[in-house]
């Protein structure tokens, strides 16, 4: 199924997209739900980030382009960050470059969402956990990144986490391309194969260290080719079987959200 989250005369909907229809539904998406009856026209309703995270989670430099390259032996510690709520955006909303800058980076990612308590997760249990997943944007402002390695104000400027369309709960997450275009130009294209660390082992980690909760996003790394983008331009981040996520780079002197 393919769930989002969207907007009609100023109200927020959460549905099911079944082609270019969204059909209503209430209740808790990761437990009892049911259909309302109401049904929507995709392209009569404003989409939204599919969901408002309970916490993002990031890994840097998780990609190789081939596999010859794949490491023999794994890092210890894995190179996780934080993310903040107010940095999600959805589908077609602006991404804002701060002010004093004049470029930043685009990431497409594969990004897998937490379905229930997850603590302590063994790698080959991991998949029992992911109620499913979506296409995500991790933009960042390496200006800001400081010369001690931290990264967090780099990561954490508002608009600075697209994501969309939707969360597909049946996808082959070891079987797909992540893809980006910018401006209509295709720069990444990886099978998730050429993750270093693997969707199983970063989640199964992450739950020796923290539980995991319903509505958590796991932002998975970005294949090789993210470039640094200014004003004006158009990234399309793609996984086919999810959708694509497109957005505009703006200045800061615009507005925030597209109209």
């Amino acid at each position: 199924m393919k769930f989002t989250r969207f907007e009609v005369e100023s109200t927020v909907h959460t549905g099911v997209m079944e082609n270019e229809t969204i059909k209503e539904i209430k209740g808790n998406m990761f437990g009892e739900w049911e259909f309302t009856g109401n049904a929507f026209a995709k392209d009569e309703v404003k989409l939204l980030a599919p969901i408002v995270p309970n916490q993002i989670i990031g890994i840097g430099a998780n990609y190789v382009s081939a596999k010859i390259d794949l490491p023999e032996e794994l890092p210890a510690i894995p190179v996780f960050f934080f993310k903040p709520g107010s940095s999600v955006i959805g589908p077609e909303e602006k991404i804002v470059i701060p002010k004093d800058i004049e470029q930043v980076k685009f990431e497409s990612e594969l990004a897998v969402i937490i379905g229930k308590d997850a603590k302590s997760v063994p790698e080959e249990d991991v998949l029992d956990y992911v109620f499913g997943y979506s296409v995500g944007n991790d933009v960042t402002a390496p200006q800001f990144f400081h010369s001690d390695g931290h990264w967090t104000i780099g990561k954490a400027f508002d608009t600075f986490t697209p994501l969309g369309p939707v969360i597909e709960t049946e996808l082959d997450p070891f079987s797909v391309h992540v893809e980006a275009k910018l401006n209509g130009e295709e720069k990444q294209n990886s099978n998730t194969d050429l993750m270093i660390i693997s969707i199983r082992k970063m989640i199964s980690y992450l739950t020796n260290v923290m539980t995991l909760k319903p509505g958590d996003v796991i932002l998975t790394g970005s294949p090789v080719g993210a470039e640094m983008v200014g004003p004006g331009d158009v990234i399309e981040c793609e996984i086919k079987g999810i959708g694509t996520l497109r957005n505009t780079f703006a200045a800061a002197r615009e507005s925030v959200k597209s109209v």
